[in-house]
């Protein structure tokens, strides 16, 4: 179990000298040691050395403290989160390129499904997520989307957070999680957005949505705090959308998946080696060095799909755009809780708790930015963000950023939609990427096709085959016409 101590004196040791005349130097044996115990779930271990087995006057000792306090590099954390130093075999079932959690999703419905008995590889290239898309989400969910297959695919992501301890086996480490059902709050001041607002509330009327249409008095009498002078009507849902603990939902994927014989490399693809008719991906090459032949990938890479998918000469619309996030102290707190309200202006903002609110938004200016570029915009508060805000609910005239950060959306230019399924060409590539906003929420529905796809070749439950790649090739857009 976590916490577990470990006891064996000549256990770091070994792993310096494997065998004799044979040294490891002192970083590299430190991961390798520590990814050995990481694996069995030990996470507080107790070494000793042999004595006389360094010099105290040699300089050895001084080297194994700078190993040992290197152990808070990235590559010893993702160690002690689960991961491997290398993959165990050179063949796999399948690779899950992106450990973040569609790939985690994919990786753990697959080991659910008693017709696949097959190794599975997880690469992530950032073992920490400090950057990830999932670390760094609004972590919300909602059901007002403009097509039926999302609208479901949201559905299904709200029973299934709300029935997590039962989806993972009615394991009691799981904890049983809750939508804080505030809600999202569209507004509209424009008759050409209530037109969008209007057809959209039909669609999820009709697919069980609980989505209402308000009138700006009707708003202002729900809730007072805003002002509604500009508006012509908002759209809110209190059912099944809010916020959900993403976090805990990723973290019992992993778990679970990794519980279940999933492997967790932390390396970065180079290079996907294609077959002589480039009708199949034939291998992976890791940044490491190694070689990984494999059955299927799956490119679950976020911001980084279009360059994997270009590793196979696959052309795919996704480009990272920057948003940015503000959590905010107010000093008069709201006297409700604040739905996740989008704004006019494009801001939107939601309730944390305790005077606490979250809000976010991106600059006018909008163009696809480079994959390692999180700097953030501290102009964009000032210049728009808070304007809006303040203009919305004047109670946030006075509010103080305790912390901000920059984000990237994995940004589908063709139809801010999510593109899934097999390559047409390249059979065994499949697609996880241009969530355009929306994975977190959707990463249930999605990895379960994904999954279903591998094992049958066909979807048994929801079908996502219109979200596949070949309306890419088509320039046929499936519009999704409530991106945040």
């Amino acid at each position: 179990m976590p916490g577990l101590v470990e006891l064996r004196t000549d256990n770091l040791e070994r792993h310096i000298e494997p065998r004799p005349k044979v040294s490891w130097p002192l970083r590299r044996a430190i991961v390798t040691h520590d990814a050995e115990l990481a694996s069995t779930s030990i996470t507080t271990v107790l070494d000793a050395l042999r004595a006389g087995s360094l010099e105290a006057d040699s300089g050895d000792l001084r080297a194994l403290a700078a190993a040992l306090h290197a152990s808070g590099s990235d590559r010893m954390r993702a160690a002690m989160q689960g991961f491997a130093a290398e993959p165990k075999h050179d063949t796999y079932d399948v690779v899950i390129i992106g450990g973040a959690i569609m790939g985690s999703s994919t990786a753990w419905w697959l080991t659910q499904n008693p017709d696949f008995q097959g190794r599975v590889l997880v690469l992530e290239r950032d073992p920490t997520y400090a950057k990830a898309a999932t670390t760094l989400s609004f972590s919300c969910i909602r059901q007002q989307f403009s097509t039926e297959l999302n609208i479901k695919i949201s559905q299904f992501g709200g029973d299934f957070v709300q029935s997590l301890r039962g989806w993972m086996g009615g394991d009691t480490r799981v904890p049983d999680l809750r939508i804080q059902n505030f809600g999202y709050l569209y507004l509209a001041d424009t008759e050409g957005f209530a037109a969008v607002l209007r057809a959209n509330q039909k669609v999820q009327a009709a697919n069980g949505a609980g989505t209402r249409l308000l009138t700006p008095d009707q708003i202002k009498a729900e809730f007072p705090f805003y002002e509604v002078d500009d508006l012509i009507l908002g759209s809110l849902n209190t059912l099944d959308e809010g916020y959900f603990d993403g976090s805990t939902v990723f973290d019992w994927f992993r778990r679970k998946a990794r519980e279940a014989g999933v492997e967790y490399v932390a390396d970065e693809v180079s290079d996907l080696k294609l077959s002589q008719n480039g009708q199949q991906i034939q291998s992976v090459s890791l940044a490491s060095g190694r070689t990984i032949s494999c059955g299927w990938v799956v490119n679950a890479s976020g911001t980084r799909g279009a360059k994997m998918a270009g590793m196979a000469g696959i052309s795919l619309p996704i480009e990272p755009r920057k948003r940015f996030t503000w959590v905010l102290q107010a000093e008069r707190p709201l006297d409700r809780p604040l739905p996740l309200t989008i704004d006019p202006s494009g801001v939107f903002a939601r309730e944390v708790g305790g005077g606490t609110y979250m809000a976010g938004g991106y600059a006018d200016h909008d163009p696809a930015v480079d994959l390692d570029d999180f700097s953030m915009d501290y102009g964009l508060w000032e210049d728009k963000i808070w304007p809006a805000l303040a203009t919305r609910i004047p109670a946030f005239e006075a509010v103080k950023v305790i912390s901000e950060w920059a984000g990237q959306y994995d940004y589908n230019t063709l139809d801010q939609n999510a593109v899934t399924g097999p390559h047409p060409e390249v059979r065994n590539f499949l697609f996880l990427n241009g969530f355009s906003g929306h994975g977190l929420q959707q990463s249930p529905a999605m990895g379960r096709g994904t999954a279903e796809w591998i094992v049958h070749g066909c979807y048994r439950t929801l079908d996502l085959s219109a979200l596949h790649y070949e309306r890419v090739t088509a320039g046929r857009a499936v519009v999704e016409g409530a991106i945040i």
